[in-house]
């Protein structure tokens, strides 16, 4: 399964090592994971999101890190899913955590 991965990126010092954890996880039971912390510094928030929507359409399902309710692209990324009905779930939901 092709899995997209969202959360915070924007002021969170760490968040090519948060990624990266959530990516091992999922590749570990065998999901391709697409991340937008791989992406080239530089662009603007606009291309940022252009190429994330594009990640989420190729995406099978889309699975949020606990923190992307601080996160607006992740809350834009959120809204799209449950508008175009594309499955998504939360990373703890997924690996034996808390509760949606």
């Amino acid at each position: 399964m092709k899995i997209y991965i969202a959360g915070k990126i924007t002021g969170d010092k760490h968040y090519k090592a948060k990624f990266r954890d959530a990516a091992k996880v999922l590749e570990a039971v065998g999901h391709v994971v697409l991340s937008p912390a791989t992406l080239p510094d530089g662009l603007t928030d606009g291309d940022y999101m252009r190429i994330t929507l594009a990640m989420l359409e190729a995406a099978d399902l889309v699975v949020f890190l606990p923190d992307y309710q601080e996160s607006k692209g992740a809350l834009v990324e959120w809204a799209w899913c449950h508008r175009t009905g594309k499955e998504c779930a939360l990373l703890m939901d997924m690996t034996g955590g808390a509760r949606k």
